[in-house]
């Protein structure tokens, strides 16, 4: 749960120091990339950290809530990462697919019975 913050609040926190840096420090080399890569690195780091952790998936007492946590936080970062895609850089595309993933593989491992 430590990383799953970690790559949650990192984009947002960037996000925040480009608009104060920009609008009140006088910082001109704080660019909207700046802020917009971390958002779109997030989701494929979230996508690892299921990968990993699949098996809190399959059993929700040893997940305690794994799996409602990263599907909603991968919901939040959806629609900025679909805006980033159709006008930034194609590269959001990749981010995007790594959240469609982490909603098909959740449903496809509470499908499977525990080993």
């Amino acid at each position: 749960m430590k990383y799953l913050a970690v790559f949650t609040l990192t984009p947002i926190l960037c996000f925040a120091f480009q608009d104060l840096g920009s609008k009140h420090g006088g910082l001109d080399w704080l660019t909207y990339g700046y802020a917009a890569w971390p958002m779109m690195i997030g989701p494929v780091l979230m996508l690892l950290l299921f990968i990993r952790n699949r098996e809190l998936i399959r059993d929700p007492r040893r997940g305690a809530n794994f799996s409602q946590v990263i599907k909603m936080v991968s919901f939040l970062y959806l629609i900025p990462n679909l805006f980033a895609a159709l006008g930034y850089t194609w590269l959001a595309w990749i981010s995007v697919l790594s959240i469609l993933t982490i909603f098909a593989a959740d449903r496809q491992l509470k499908k499977q019975p525990r080993a």
